[in-house]
This record gives structure tokens, sequence and C-alpha cells, in this order.
């Protein structure tokens, strides 16, 4: 099986450093769900795996981010395209859980729940802990320069961003994953 991994906040919607705090906020970047629909297509998986910490802070609950999941996953199949699971972090930052990226613990549940190991896998993010937590999993890391891409690749060291592929967005990272294939 070919699986994709997806940060959420800044690859596949705008993101907001007020939180993405209702379906209504939850606006997707340009080409982002063709981009998906081209996955979908070509006979990836995708998984979306994003940390919520606004859950700990208080400013939403599980059902409003099931409901903002919702229409993320109407959009997308509206575009033709799937997201086929979310998995997310709902602890703050200083609480030390195991799932909280850059820690492995939501990518270790994705290739549990597909049964596929992470080695080779393509994972998109905005984030240094994006980077972090795909390396550190096998995964082959892409950095996408919308949401804080650019912040993040400004302020990583050169270590940082060995081996990351970059990206304007996720459609130009889908691209080359779909020529990846193709080699």
């Amino acid at each position: 099986m070919k699986l994709v991994i997806l940060d959420r906040d800044g690859v596949i919607n705008q993101d907001s450093d007020d939180y993405i705090k209702s379906p209504e906020e939850w606006i997707p970047i340009e080409r982002s769900l063709a981009a998906i629909a081209a996955l979908s297509q070509a006979g990836f998986r995708v998984a979306v795996a994003t940390n919520q910490s606004g859950i700990a802070r208080g400013l939403f609950d599980s059902y409003t981010l099931a409901r903002i999941h919702q229409k993320m996953c109407s959009l997308t199949e509206r575009a033709g395209g799937v997201v086929d699971a979310v998995f997310y972090c709902p602890h703050g930052p200083d609480e030390g859980c195991h799932c909280r990226k850059p820690e492995p613990g939501l990518l270790e549940e994705i290739s549990r729940e597909f049964d596929v190991p992470l080695q080779g896998v393509p994972f998109v993010g905005d984030s240094l802990k994006d980077l972090q937590v795909a390396k550190t999993s096998g995964c082959i890391p892409f950095l996408v320069l919308t949401g804080k891409g650019e912040q993040t690749r400004a302020s990583c060291s050169e270590k940082d961003l060995l081996g990351v592929q970059i990206v304007d967005d996720l459609h130009e990272a889908v691209k080359r994953i779909l020529s990846l294939q193709l080699q």
C-alpha cells in the first residue's frame, strides 16, 4: 500500500496564530484539495497527523474538531480525493505526551492503523516539528513554504534541512511524490 502523511494547518488549510477554532475558520489553501485528489487517484492512502493543542487550551472541543475535519473531508471528496484517516494530538505543549509532534506517537499510530512501515513514506509539513518527526520515523520529509514554512526554512540550520524536499505548496509536493513513484 502507498501512503502519504500530511500535516493539516499550513499544509492543507490556511493557518492562524489564533488557531483554527471552527469549521468556518477552516479554509483550504489553493490547490491543496486537488493535490489530495491526485494522490487518491494515484492509489495513495492519505493520513493527516496534526497537533491540536487548542483542545487543551479550551479554545474548542473534540466535537468542534470533528466538525472541522468533516468539512475538510467533505471538501476533499468534492474535489475527487479521500482523506483516509485523521490522527490528532489534543494535548498542550507542556503535557509531555508521546503523541505531540515532534514525538512519534501519531506516526506510530498511523503505521499500526494502516499496517505499513513508515520507512520511505512521504510526510508533508510546514514546521520544524514536522521535519523532526518525519526524519526520526524514517519518512521522507517535505517542507511546504505555505503556512509557517517560509519561517521554518529561514530559522532552520543546514542540518535541520538535510534530506528535506522543499516545495512551494502541497500541490508541488504531490507532483514530486508522484514523479518519485514513477522512477
